[in-house]
């Protein structure tokens, strides 16, 4: 891919596609961290010459028409703020916008526009005639085929990949295609199956792959355990069967739980206990590890030279049921090898146990960091390639 700092944008128009879709409520910003991360990329580009547009999705509206609670006009607000000049909100942009050198607008919501989602082509090729590069920096939406991210790319004069997408990719490749011995992954989620093709990718790469949450309880389940009314999957009790034949074919470990705290209800005031894994009552729910299995992962955790987390291993919101994935997240911290995180839960985890420093790479993307680690083909990659 080219990227952005190989490119001359002096004097010309830039369109950025950035990801500054940020929670909002009566009008106000509520997290900046998308738009903290994405002020870099729009310092470059000033500081190079360009004439800088700025376009991003907010929430899900209808196609095709205005809505205000999904207006950018917040997001244009705070950006001029934190950017430090004004930050005009282009509402009407599509056939044309006016725009000088040295400054930055930011364009509607996308979402407003009909043929978005379905990557129209005629939408996407208005978008690409709005500039004379189109940078691609949004990676948390590089897995869908829009017309924002991926048409405007095919259409472009010059297609190039913003900074941010650039360190996503580098991160994820240093952790997938040639990691330091051993890697480790911890996956976590209530669901097998919404996770199953990056378990099956994973246990193709890593030396010890851990599970956690609901996952972990369908895996627990297919050794025979009793796990009472835990959060599982009945009817992938067989696939997670053949997973744990597969990781061990492929020489790979799933270290399961040996004990776990559990409840008689999910509440944040539901009174814990701790159970052997093999003695979980009828009417009680795993709702997160116990101590001595949050010992031996964090060790295995510590010690890695890859770490590639992706969600907790425990209700971690609820303080009684927190212990194990604080325990992962010191042990990510504390590693000494290469550790990248990702999702949304992950990042709450992090922000919470107060490690966020000590992660070589955070990502902030859901879909598409899954897909990657799955080994898929992403539609903004793959075009941003084409184009170079």
């Amino acid at each position: 891919m080219k990227t952005l700092d190989q490119v001359n944008i002096q004097g010309q128009r830039v369109l950025i596609r950035s990801d500054l879709n940020v929670p909002i409520v009566d009008g106000k910003v509520t997290s900046t961290a998308r738009i903290e991360a994405s002020l870099s990329t729009f310092r470059q580009a000033l500081d190079g010459g360009a004439a800088v547009m700025v376009m991003s999705h907010l929430g899900r509206p209808a196609e095709g028409a205005f809505d205000v609670d999904a207006s950018l006009a917040p997001v244009a607000e705070c950006l001029g703020d934190l950017l430090g000049q004004p930050v005009r909100l282009i509402t009407d942009w599509i056939e044309g916008v006016s725009v000088a050198p040295g400054e930055l607008v930011l364009l509607e919501n996308v979402r407003f526009l009909k043929g978005e989602k379905a990557n129209d082509d005629q939408l996407a090729q208005k978008m690409a005639a709005l500039a004379d590069v189109v940078v691609m920096d949004a990676f948390a939406t590089a897995h869908r085929a829009q017309a924002s991210t991926e048409g405007v790319i095919r259409h472009a004069a010059l297609a190039c990949a913003g900074p941010l997408l650039a360190a996503e990719i580098h991160a994820l490749d240093q952790a997938l295609k040639d990691p330091a011995r051993p890697m480790v992954a911890i996956v976590g989620g209530s669901k097998v199956s919404t996770k199953l093709n990056v378990l099956e990718a994973l246990i193709e790469k890593v030396d010890q792959l851990i599970v956690g949450g609901g996952i972990a309880n369908t895996f627990l389940a297919a050794q025979g355990h009793g796990i009472g009314t835990s959060l599982h999957e009945a009817e992938l009790v067989p696939t997670a069967k053949a997973l744990l034949a597969q990781a061990e074919a492929k020489g790979a470990a799933i270290p399961l739980p040996t004990d776990v705290v559990t409840a008689r209800r999910f509440h944040q005031d539901a009174q814990p206990s701790l159970r052997d894994v093999a003695r979980v009552h009828d009417d009680e729910m795993i709702l997160d590890i116990g101590p001595d299995s949050a010992r031996h992962l964090s060790e295995i955790v510590a010690g890695a030279g890859t770490v590639l987390w992706n969600g907790p291993v425990g209700v971690f919101e609820f303080d009684a049921f927190s212990g194990g994935t604080e325990s992962i997240a010191k042990a990510v911290a504390q590693c000494k090898g290469f550790t990248l995180a990702g999702g949304g839960d992950t990042i709450a985890a992090i922000e919470k146990f107060g490690v966020a420093k000590e992660v070589d790479y955070i990502s902030t993307a859901g879909g598409a960091f899954l897909e990657y680690v799955e080994g898929k083909a992403l539609p903004a990659i793959k075009a941003l390639n084409e184009s170079s």
